[in-house]
């Protein structure tokens, strides 16, 4: 198994491919007004940067970071069934908050859904913790918020 992350395009149809997974499943898993994920060309901004994970020649996993200037947000972050347990995530999110470092962000911040106790997980063995909501975000009881200060 070779991982590769690198630099990504939402409008690659591997990538976008993964992004209307994701979205489905958010869809499904959660109210309309808890679902606050990015469309396609939204991601497609100057303050975005989103990278796939690569397992040889096949895209198995995405992720972005957006600066928010006085913070970062984790959004997209997502691995095709078929490929979880590879390490495909932390890859990815090892490589979002060493990019958020560089761009001298002082902390790192996401919104998941309450359900996805596989994510919480993964985002607490990276130094996440939990938090209230940021931004423009509301409270919904089945969104929760994580925080990692850098």
């Amino acid at each position: 198994m070779s991982l590769s992350v690198q630099k990504g395009d939402p409008r690659n149809p591997e990538a976008t491919r993964l992004l209307q997974a994701s979205h489905a499943l958010m869809n499904e898993l959660f109210p309309a007004e808890s679902c606050h994920y990015l469309e396609i060309e939204e991601l497609c901004t100057p303050d975005i940067t989103f990278l796939v994970v690569r397992d040889g020649p096949e895209t198995i996993g995405c992720g972005a970071l957006a600066d928010k200037g006085e913070y970062g947000e984790l959004k997209s972050m997502f691995t095709a069934p078929e490929a979880r347990g590879k390490g495909a995530a932390d890859a990815l999110i090892t490589e979002l908050v060493k990019i958020a470092q560089e761009q001298n962000l002082p902390v790192v911040r996401l919104e998941t859904g309450d359900k996805l106790t596989a994510a919480h997980k993964l985002y607490q063995k990276h130094g996440f913790t939990f938090c209230g909501p940021f931004g423009g975000y509301p409270e919904h009881p089945a969104s929760l918020f994580m925080e990692r200060k850098l």
